[in-house]
């Protein structure tokens, strides 16, 4: 061994020397709280944990400086790392996080943007009152308003038992195809209309706006199709058990997206990626909420409508799903939830 290689090894076993102890110290208490969770630590060692953490990244930043064994510095560089994680890293498991941004974070954020949610609800309903004011003047407007796709075979050409049999009270197709295939459909299509609702929100709302509209002129024809033929209300009865999730979400979507179209117009004091920043949780945690709100929809339109073939228990089932909507994301809200604005 050279004189270099020898005093290479002195210096790091006199390092190992004064610092092993607190060290291991760290170690056992990392290996504790990585098992059972931070609450596993007695007060007394809640205080040691950061001055250890404290005094391991001292090591470490000496330990580079000297240049000692790499396996040494790989020892440290992986105690630091798991020692911030528990110092800093989130006091909530997944079950935890899930539960504050269904109790509150959702439920905040919504609220925090209860003006934008009104101005997309009332786009959404000029766009609907305007398809079937058209339709019914005039039915070739449905084809305008309506792609082909979506149509299928339903149209002002439809007649009423067509409508009612095909449609409205169509048999159950099973569990197969209702929840495997319709759903899927159903969740994929509407999803993708909603994110494309909110991020078209970055190009100042405008486009946001107009496809929240044009949804609602979808609508309107559909109505005025069905009210032609004197089935308006068998119609909103077979819309109204998933129709009320699944337009509550595209309004959130367009919420969310007027909430991101407001920072880039009006940024006030901050600059617009600040403003955009700022507000980015709470647009975000709006987004999340709709998506999970589309595959309920998903779940109810593709799965559950048609097995319930009574348009009074439609209506009724549709009105108390509103109402618990509504009663869910209005109350009060204890305690705080992050919004994502510092």
């Amino acid at each position: 061994m050279s004189e270099t290689s020898r005093t290479l090894a002195l210096k790091s076993s006199e390092f190992r020397r004064g610092r092993e102890a607190s060290w291991q110290a760290l170690e056992t208490l990392l290996d504790r709280a990585e098992r059972r969770g931070i609450r596993a630590l007695a007060p007394d060692e809640l205080e040691q944990l950061p001055l250890l953490y404290r005094q391991a990244l001292s090591s470490l930043s000496v330990a580079r400086a000297i240049a000692l064994d790499r396996h040494l510095l790989l020892y440290l560089e992986d105690l630091a790392l798991r020692a911030f994680l528990v110092v800093y890293g989130p006091r909530r498991d997944l079950a935890g996080g899930i539960r504050d941004f269904l109790l509150r974070g959702f439920p905040l954020a919504v609220q925090g943007a209860r003006w934008h949610v009104l101005i997309t609800l009332l786009v959404l309903l000029a766009g609907c009152v305007a398809g079937y004011t058209l339709t019914i003047a005039d039915a070739h407007w449905f084809y305008t308003f309506v792609p082909s796709g979506l149509a299928g075979d339903r149209g002002p050409d439809s007649t009423r038992a067509e409508l009612l049999d095909d449609e409205i009270f169509h048999p159950w197709p099973g569990l197969v195809e209702s929840f495997v295939v319709v759903a899927n459909f159903l969740f994929q299509h509407n999803t993708m209309i909603g994110i494309l609702s909110f991020s078209l929100g970055i190009a100042a709302g405008i486009p946001t706006l107009i496809l929240i509209a044009y949804q609602g002129l979808m609508l309107g024809a559909f109505l005025a199709v069905h009210a032609k033929l004197g089935l308006a209300y068998d119609f909103i009865g077979w819309v109204s058990i998933h129709g009320i999730t699944e337009l509550g979400a595209i309004v959130l979507c367009g919420a969310g997206g007027l909430l991101v179209a407001e920072k880039v117009l009006f940024p006030g004091r901050y600059s617009r990626v600040e403003s955009l920043a700022r507000v980015g949780g709470q647009a975000s945690q709006i987004a999340l909420g709709a998506v999970l709100l589309f595959f309920l929809a998903a779940i109810l339109e593709g799965g559950f409508r048609q097995l319930v073939s009574d348009t009074v228990a439609r209506l009724a089932i549709g009105g108390a799903v509103g109402a618990c909507w509504i009663t869910y994301l209005s109350l009060p809200r204890t305690g705080g939830a992050d919004d994502g604005r510092p």
